[in-house]
């Protein structure tokens, strides 16, 4: 059964009962789920989670901008930062080292577009980078993802994707890169396979698209 959401609750953080519907469906498809309070314990956490020296590639992601946890990786020296590399590198004679990079780090830190109450990780694209890691290239994976990502189920992930995260992705890319974003990729997670390679780390508030 579908259930309808209003396009104007896909702002609006999931109650605590639905959080832990969420986090128990996923706990049950072999995700490691935590529930937190904020991006402030998410970014205590994310330190904790991630071995020291290891190669870590950060998606792009405003929950990750917002909450400095991409100014942690990338800029603390505590880790192996692969993004600072990569756009080091020259895209026309290193593509394809570029491309083993952010496929298969050791840790992959991101976020996703929705989260289904049954347990699946929506995450949409416009040039697919992040999407080798978070299938199973990277070692481990850990999404950071706000209260308002949590939906009844697919069929409302896909709307929150078209109807709200799309058009104020587009609105950035226009900024940043003097572009619209699209849909041009898109990766359903419903299990981990790995037990303990794929970490949610759940927020009670609401940050990030």
């Amino acid at each position: 059964m579908t259930i309808s959401t209003p396009a104007t609750l896909f702002t609006d953080p999931a109650p605590a009962h639905r959080l832990e519907r969420a986090a128990t469906a996923l706990a049950a498809h072999n995700f490691t789920v935590e529930i937190l309070d904020d991006a402030a314990a998410a970014r205590v956490r994310v330190k904790e989670l991630i071995p020291e020296n290891a190669g870590v590639f950060t998606a792009a992601s405003e929950t990750l901008r917002l909450s400095g946890i991409d100014g942690d990786i990338n800029a603390s020296g505590r880790c192996r930062a692969v993004k600072p590399r990569v756009l080091a590198m020259d895209r026309a004679t290193e593509a394809d080292d570029i491309r083993r990079l952010v496929a298969c780090p050791d840790v992959v830190v991101g976020s996703v577009a929705a989260l289904t109450e049954t347990g699946s990780l929506v995450v949409a694209s416009a040039t697919g980078s992040q999407l080798p890691a978070y299938a199973g290239g990277a070692g481990r994976a850990i999404w950071i993802v706000g209260a308002q990502k949590v939906v009844p189920d697919l069929g409302t992930a896909l709307r929150r994707v078209e109807e709200h995260a799309l058009p104020l992705e587009s609105a950035r890319a226009q900024v940043a890169y003097g572009q619209p974003s699209a849909v041009n990729q898109l990766l359903v997670l419903n299990a981990e396979t790995r037990l303990g390679r794929g970490v949610v780390l759940l927020l009670r508030e609401a940050i990030g698209f």
